[in-house]
């Protein structure tokens, strides 16, 4: 208890204040200012990164959106327009697959099957493509605002797929035995 007395007494001495006051507090203040400087400039990053991530997900989406809009149209277009329409669809399956963002290869997989499955019935388009388009438009959109969620989606869309497409004669084979 007598340090403490002694170290009370020593600071409200002239020396003491004035060490306290000339060196100890700026020093204090700067250390603090610094940590709070780069707790502010590492949120700002952080929005900045994640604004610049969700705008990269806007433009995939948006491509992947207007190469569904084209493959829509297909059957009505020129072969130049188809071609254009091609590149414009490859082009938005590698902008999705790139994207940083769970599911990015389901849904780029996702997207390509449903823009083959448009080209194939957009010639019967009507009623039925605006419907396929608008869900396609959907679920590209909800892919954006909550990925993990449209994640599964997209998977159980694409197994059901994979099993709808396996040849009946696969499925009737009998299991193998192991001896």
């Amino acid at each position: 208890m007598q340090w403490w007395n002694d170290l009370v007494e020593w600071i409200t001495s002239e020396d003491g204040w004035r060490l306290l006051s000339g060196a100890v507090i700026p020093f204090v203040a700067i250390v603090l200012a610094g940590i709070i400087g780069a707790g502010v400039g590492r949120g700002g990053i952080k929005r900045l990164v994640a604004q610049r991530d969700f705008e990269t997900r806007v433009a995939a989406v948006a491509a992947l959106v207007s190469a569904g809009q084209n493959a829509a149209r297909w059957h009505s277009q020129g072969a130049d327009a188809r071609e254009h329409a091609q590149l414009v669809a490859t082009e938005a399956h590698v902008a999705a697959r790139l994207l940083p963002v769970p599911g990015a290869d389901l849904a780029a997989d996702w997207a390509a099957h449903q823009l083959e499955a448009m080209r194939v019935n957009s010639v019967n388009f009507g009623l039925a493509s605006d419907a396929a388009l608008g869900e396609y438009q959907n679920r590209l959109i909800e892919w954006v605002r909550h990925p993990r969620r449209a994640k599964v989606l997209f998977a159980s869309d694409l197994d059901r797929w994979d099993y709808e497409n396996v040849p009946v004669e696969e499925l009737q084979k009998p299991a193998p035995t192991t001896a």
